[in-house]
């Protein structure tokens, strides 16, 4: 395999590389082998022709296509990627040439990893907002630790809202039951508006061994359009009604259910757990918004064909997520009245940022002459095994090595850019503009 010639571009280049007869000759007859099956000779039977009478009777050069495709990874590897050049997407042949004597010419076109020009990347001004935890939120973190614990305890008396009611009932649409509307021993939180509106307001008042007709009307909007707008009756037992017992938040409370032994104690702990988040939040907002304004301060031309190679990703992580919901990327494209062109014409404009991002961070990491060092990665194996509980070794396993480091090059990028930016005070939202005094 001999390399005729590079030829460079601004956003691509051309590989002429040429193949003798004797590299050729393996692929050839695996193209042969695979095809001959399907062709019919007159004086053969059907796949037993030769291949030197297959040659004649469609011409000699009637497998090299389909060699040079069998061959063309190997191709690649060894011609296009050992070359000064750092090709993205995926290459093409653009010109193939058969010489007289077998040989083959190709001319491989691939795009290239954009040049970037940075622009103003350090000491930019980001607004960044000041963490602000309110007493609500403290409370309502104890509330739910309190509700976690909460007893649930059967009561004689009528049900009231925040309340669980276990009920049978069956719904009639002009005096006809309707699909989906009964159910047996059905525990109904009162307040949780898990029904139709209407339905667990008159559920409430009624005690253990009364029965009720509930008379409501569907949403206009509802799903099933045979009772969206319909009024409708509901034939209600209840078997029972339980209370929620919330146990009081004092300190006996407290003791039970964190390590602390006061309310103060634990609040003060509550509020930290809560600034913390909150900061982590606000820090990785103000990376981001850094990282953005570096690169819509940078100037590039990006390839399409790395925009398809992100859209492709985004595209199956997108349908592994729903798979793993039971649903699937095709169904989800459905039921989003559309197909799945629309879907991945939605997720453009994520993908065109990630790109023009990971490229920035390129930049600036060969800029600031960025290294990870074998230390850190070691370290990243470590954070990911404890994270996913695998072991290193299979963690060690399942990562590509330089993408970890790679990935791990981009973070410091981020993280120089972000470090070095000056944060300021976000801007009051401009004041309403009064309205012009109407003409008498």
């Amino acid at each position: 395999m001999n390399v005729k010639s590079v030829e460079k571009e601004a956003t691509h280049a051309s590989v002429t590389v040429e193949l003798t007869r004797e590299e050729l000759e393996p692929a050839l007859n695996r193209a042969y082998l695979k095809y001959r099956k399907d062709i019919m000779i007159p004086g053969f039977r059907k796949g037993h022709a030769p291949r030197m009478v297959i040659e004649a009777a469609y011409g000699k050069h009637v497998f090299f296509e389909d060699a040079v495709e069998d061959m063309f990874p190997d191709i690649y590897k060894d011609a296009v990627l050992t070359q000064d050049i750092r090709p993205v997407g995926r290459p093409s042949v653009s010109k193939m040439d058969i010489a007289d004597d077998g040989a083959v010419t190709l001319t491989i076109v691939t795009d290239l990893y954009p040049v970037a020009e940075l622009g103003e990347y350090k000491n930019l001004e980001i607004e960044k907002a000041e963490v602000e935890v309110k007493e609500s939120e403290v409370e309502a973190e104890l509330d739910r630790m309190a509700q976690n614990v909460a007893r649930i305890t059967t009561v004689d008396r009528p049900a009231q809202e925040g309340d669980t009611a276990v009920i049978d009932f069956e719904g009639f649409e002009n005096g006809k039951a309707f699909a989906g509307g009964k159910g047996e021993n059905y525990e109904l939180k009162l307040g949780s508006h898990t029904f139709i509106p209407g339905f667990e307001e008159q559920v409430a008042g009624m005690s253990a061994g009364e029965e009720k007709d509930i008379d409501v009307t569907f949403p206009a909007d509802y799903h099933a359009e045979e009772l969206a707008g319909k009024p409708v009756v509901f034939k209600v037992k209840v078997h029972e009604v339980k209370e929620t017992v919330v146990p009081e938040k004092d300190d006996e409370f407290v003791k039970d259910v964190s390590e602390f032994d006061t309310v103060a104690e634990l609040r003060a702990d509550i509020e930290k757990r809560i600034r913390d988040e909150k900061q982590a939040g606000i820090d990785r907002a103000f990376e981001n918004a850094a990282v953005e304004k570096a690169a819509a301060n940078m100037t590039v031309e990006i390839p399409d064909s790395m925009i398809d190679e992100e859209l492709d990703q985004e595209m199956e992580r997108m349908d592994y997520e729903l798979r793993s919901q039971g649903a699937s990327l095709q169904a989800y494209a459905q039921m989003m009245g559309g197909d799945m062109n629309a879907i991945r014409n939605s997720l453009r404009p994520s993908a065109q940022a990630a790109v023009r991002t990971n490229v920035l961070l390129d930049a600036v990491a060969a800029a600031e002459n960025i290294e990870v060092s074998e230390e850190e990665c070691e370290e990243e194996y470590k954070k990911l095994a404890e994270s996913y509980k695998m072991e290193l070794d299979d963690v060690k396993k399942a990562l590509n090595a330089d993408g970890l480091k790679s990935d791990l090059k981009l973070r410091k990028a981020a993280r120089l850019i972000a470090d070095s930016a000056v944060a300021v005070a976000p801007k009051a939202p401009e004041a309403a503009e009064e309205a012009p005094a109407s003409e008498e």
